[in-house]
C-alpha cells in the first residue's frame, strides 16, 4: 500500500493519468485512473487534461496517445518487450504495396498498428466499431488489417469486399483458441454464454454465443441476468470483470475459454517501474510531427463516425 500511496502523490504533483488497457496485470488495474480497451483508451486520451499521461500497455496504445495529445508527456514505465507483435506486421510498405493494387480502395486499418501505418490510413477502427467504420465508406473495395479474423467478423456485416493486408495478419494470443476448447468447455458448462473476441478464429467466432469487444464483453457480463461466462480473449480480461463486478456488488463465474491466452508485452508493466516512470518522466513517447499529423486524421475520423 505504501508504493500505491507515493503513485496517488506523485500523480496529483505532476497531475498525471494512468491509463491502463484491460489486459494489464490486476496491480496496474487497480492503480489506473482509467481501464479500457483501444477504443475506450482513445477516447479518454484525447479528452484528458493531465499534463502527463502514463500509459500502461503496449507501444501502439502509447503512440495513439500521443497523436491525440501532441503537447502533451507520455510516457510508458517500460519500452522494452512492450511491443505489439500484430502491429508490427502491418508496417507501411504494406500499405503502400496494397494501395498500388487496389488505387480505388479506401484504407482501414486497426487501431492495433503503429503510428506510421496509421498515416497511411483512412481511417482506423477497432474491433469494437470495425463494421460501422467499415461502411461509412462509399467505396466498395477496403484495404483492411492487420487482423484478418477481425477483417473475417467485418465480412459478414458488410457488402463491401475486404482486402487483407497482410493476408496472414493476426494476434497470436487469439490464435491460441480452437474450435475444440469451446466444444470442450461448453459440455463443462452448459448454462454459460461464450463470449469471445473478434480476433479469435473463424471457427471459434462461429461456435460462440457473442463475438464481442473488450468493451463489450464487460458490458454483457455486468448487464446479463446470466451467472456463468466463458471468456475467449487475454486472461486479464477476466481481471477487469472482477474489479467492475466488485464496485457493484455481484458475484459470477468467469471461466477463461484458455488458461495460457496470455499476452506477454501486456505483463511489462509493474507498480515500481510506474512509480519510476512517474519520478523520472521516461520513457517518453515521440513521433515525427508529420507522422502525428497524418495519423490524426485517420484516428479523429474513427472518433467522429456516429
Amino acid at each position: 500500500m505504501e508504493i500505491v500511496e507515493r503513485i496517488n502523490k506523485l500523480k496529483k504533483e505532476k497531475n498525471a493519468i494512468i491509463l491502463a488497457h484491460n489486459y494489464q496485470p490486476e496491480e496496474i488495474q487497480r492503480i489506473a485512473d482509467f481501464i479500457g480497451d483501444s477504443l475506450e483508451l482513445c477516447i479518454k486520451a484525447k479528452e484528458t487534461d493531465a499534463d502527463i499521461i502514463l500509459f500502461c500497455g503496449v507501444d501502439f496504445m502509447a503512440e495513439t496517445a500521443k497523436i491525440l495529445n501532441k503537447d502533451k508527456k507520455v510516457l510508458m514505465p517500460e519500452i522494452k518487450d512492450t511491443e505489439c507483435p500484430m502491429a508490427h506486421q502491418l508496417p507501411p510498405e504494406v500499405i503502400e504495396n496494397a494501395k498500388k493494387g487496389h488505387p480505388d480502395a479506401k484504407v482501414v486499418i486497426y487501431v492495433n498498428t503503429l503510428a506510421s501505418a496509421k498515416a497511411l490510413a483512412d481511417a482506423t477502427c477497432t474491433s469494437a466499431n470495425a463494421d460501422k467504420i467499415v461502411n461509412s465508406f462509399e467505396e466498395n473495395e477496403i484495404l483492411f488489417g492487420p487482423d484478418q479474423n477481425l477483417g473475417y467478423y467485418v465480412s459478414k456485416k458488410t457488402d463491401k469486399k475486404i482486402i487483407g493486408m497482410p493476408e496472414d495478419g493476426h494476434c497470436y494470443v487469439h490464435k491460441k483458441f480452437t474450435a475444440d476448447d469451446v466444444i470442450n468447455i461448453k459440455k463443462q458448462y452448459p448454462n454459460a454464454d461464450v463470449l469471445v473476441h473478434p480476433e479469435c478464429n473463424p471457427e471459434v467466432q462461429d461456435l460462440a454465443d457473442y463475438v464481442l469487444s473488450t468493451g463489450g464483453i464487460l458490458r454483457h457480463v455486468l448487464s446479463s441476468d446470466k451467472e456463468e461466462f466463458i471468456i475467449g480473449t487475454e486472461c486479464d480480461m477476466i481481471t477487469r470483470l472482477k474489479i467492475e463486478l466488485e464496485k457493484v456488488g455481484k458475484t459470477k463465474k468467469l471461466i477463461p475459454l484458455r488458461k495460457d491466452a496470455i499476452c506477454d508485452p501486456m505483463k511489462q508493466m509493474t507498480l515500481e517501474k510506474v512509480e519510476k516512470c512517474l519520478i523520472e518522466e521516461k520513457y517518453e513517447i515521440t513521433l515525427d510531427d508529420e507522422v502525428i499529423e497524418k495519423a490524426k486524421k485517420a484516428i479523429e475520423y474513427m472518433l467522429n463516425v456516429k
